[in-house]
């Protein structure tokens, strides 16, 4: 066997052995579906450093293997690019096998014993009487904190007494309801203990007739009766929607959050959802995009990543943006 074929081999087992551990609650092969335990974080990590060995083969065969090669991996050129594809979504997946061993995931509470409540951070409406737009984003219950963020929309008018929030939930499809969850109510609330993080306000004069967009856009909104967790149409799909149907608000939405880049009705190619730029998209699965705000990104099978020179921030799978030089 050639030197290529051998690293070819051992890639494509170490790739195996990261995927049946990372997805061991997905499949059923985990002990506990409430938890990523030491173990699966054992089998993903030795599944990465085989995959690795197996780069190295490959590559470096002739350093490392001193052995004469024979005729039998001539046929196996063609598994050149497939081989590199795999080692960048390995890469790519770094970010979120960090953010799972050594992010703040509750990995334990079950979502029926998880918190709803407010996190305190929005304005009281009854003390605040300018009209705001809010967007606010918060890790993915359980291990799919790891990957992306759950994101939605708060609206409030001028002298209003309460918010309204907007959102795509997947559990109101499964039981036979519309998508799109509207509610009156706390913009703030915790997604099942993930506290979240403000990405967008607007306040005051003009927001009015920015929540006129804004509910116009909900109400176009193409999948009312379909929700899939990956690659989308999801929460981030819905959010982004909007944002691109009301590029006023300037929304970035962050790498993490996952199902952003699935376009409507198969687009290919369609606005960034802040309205700077442009983005080309295949699904969600493959992309790229440019725009002022959210920079250079790449989207393979979801995991994004770019640079964003507006920010002077690396835009990370899992993680988020980084501040290259992180102010205060």
């Amino acid at each position: 066997m050639s030197k290529k074929t051998l690293g070819i081999t051992v890639v494509i087992l170490g790739f195996l052995i990261f995927m049946v551990f990372i997805l061991a609650d997905v499949i059923g092969a985990s002990q506990s579906a409430n938890r990523f335990g030491y173990k699966q974080i054992i089998g993903v990590i030795v599944g990465l450093l085989i995959l690795v060995v197996g780069v190295v083969i490959y590559w470096r065969g002739e350093e490392f293997l001193p052995v004469t090669t024979d005729r039998m991996g001539k046929g196996f050129g063609w598994l050149k690019w497939p081989v590199r594809a795999v080692v960048l979504v390995a890469v790519l997946l770094l970010g979120p096998l960090g953010v799972l061993a050594f992010g703040d995931l509750d990995l334990d509470t079950h979502w029926k014993a998880a918190s709803r409540v407010s996190s305190g951070q929005a304005p009281d409406p009854r003390q605040e009487p300018a009209a705001l737009v809010l967007v606010y984003g918060a890790r993915a219950h359980n291990w799919r904190g790891a990957f992306g963020i759950h994101t939605w929309i708060a609206v409030k008018r001028r002298a209003a007494a309460q918010y309204t929030v907007y959102q795509a939930v997947g559990w109101n499809v499964y039981g036979g309801r519309p998508a799109v969850d509207v509610k009156r109510g706390p913009p703030d609330l915790l997604w099942y203990n993930a506290q979240p993080q403000l990405l967008l306000e607007h306040r005051g004069q003009g927001v009015d007739a920015l929540i006129d967009h804004i509910e116009a856009a909900v109400a176009a909104y193409p999948y009312t009766n379909e929700y899939r967790v990956w690659p989308g149409p999801n929460s981030n799909t819905f959010t982004a929607f909007v944002a691109r149907r009301v590029p006023q608000l300037g929304l970035d939405l962050p790498p993490t959050a996952v199902g952003k880049d699935y376009l409507p009705d198969g687009q290919v190619v369609d606005r960034m959802p802040s309205g700077t730029g442009w983005q080309v998209s295949l699904h969600g699965l493959l992309g790229l995009g440019l725009a002022w705000e959210e920079g250079i990104e790449l989207n393979i099978l979801g995991l994004a990543a770019g640079i964003d020179l507006n920010d002077l921030a690396l835009r990370l799978p899992g993680i988020g943006s980084v501040s290259v030089f992180p102010r205060g």
